[in-house]
């Protein structure tokens, strides 16, 4: 298992017990306690999670955890994803895409296909797709997160404002059908606000784990989205509240 892999995989233990102790991790991971103690190590230093006596807790800032580290959760999923979600794309549209793993997906599944005009702010998207030849690439400016690799803020509100998307696909932190589609930081919903009102159609991608999820900062309510693309595994109960609110839902 490699490191990012394993990273993500305490992440998510802690996150979702909210603490765990070196001996369980080990087990989990099938990697020495030595092993667990120094991942600890690396990940209480990004402030990501609090040492303890003998393991570890959620941290002081909480668990969003940086886009490296949330690429290697849920890897088969997010790949499903986003070839339904690419699936989407009529030829020679100008598609818009925020930040996350499974966003970055699609992204390199439309540069393969063929011709095609992206809009991001999302800089790891950007930096993938500058020297594709076959690639349009328009680039949204803003205030820097480091821990999604987004640019936010009033510079990218405005850029969205003069710009038109066919087609564009959003990551979240939560969609449930009771709060809409949420995220962490209140810049980076307001900057996927303005792209969900430049564009022709919006679409959620969210592996089952965000789907009933509610997080700080509302993005939009479920009706200003079109589509949401997850998998199997999301809670029944929830995609039929989200379906009854006229989102196309689209299970992989």
């Amino acid at each position: 298992m490699l490191k990012n892999e394993r990273h993500a995989r305490i992440l998510e233990h802690v996150s979702a017990k909210g603490g765990i102790d070196v001996g369980e991790l080990s087990r989990l991971l099938d990697v020495s306690g030595a092993t667990v103690r120094r991942d600890l190590q690396h990940l209480s230093g990004l402030n990501l999670i609090r040492r303890t006596h003998g393991g570890a807790v959620v941290g002081d800032v909480g668990l969003e955890a940086p886009l490296q580290h949330r690429a290697e959760r849920r890897r088969p999923e997010k790949q499903a994803i986003a070839r339904a979600a690419a699936d989407l794309v009529p030829e020679g549209a100008v598609v818009g895409m925020t930040g996350g793993s499974t966003v970055t997906g699609i992204a390199r599944l439309l540069a393969e296909r063929g011709p095609v005009t992206i809009v991001t702010n999302a800089v790891n998207i950007a930096a993938e797709l500058v020297l594709r030849k076959d690639v349009t690439l328009v680039v949204v400016g803003g205030y820097a997160r480091a821990e999604s690799y987004e640019l936010v803020g009033p510079i990218a509100e405005k850029t969205l404002a003069d710009h038109h998307t066919d087609i564009t696909f959003m990551g979240v932190d939560g969609i449930s059908a009771a709060h809409g589609c949420t995220t962490h930081d209140q810049l980076e919903a307001a900057t996927d606000r303005a792209f969900t009102g430049s564009s022709g159609r919006t679409v959620v991608v969210a592996d089952h784990s965000k789907v009933g999820k509610v997080t700080f900062a509302k993005i939009c309510p479920l009706t200003d989205i079109d589509d949401l693309v997850t998998d199997g595994a999301a809670p029944a109960d929830q995609l039929a509240g989200i379906t009854e609110t006229g989102v196309r839902v689209t299970t992989v």
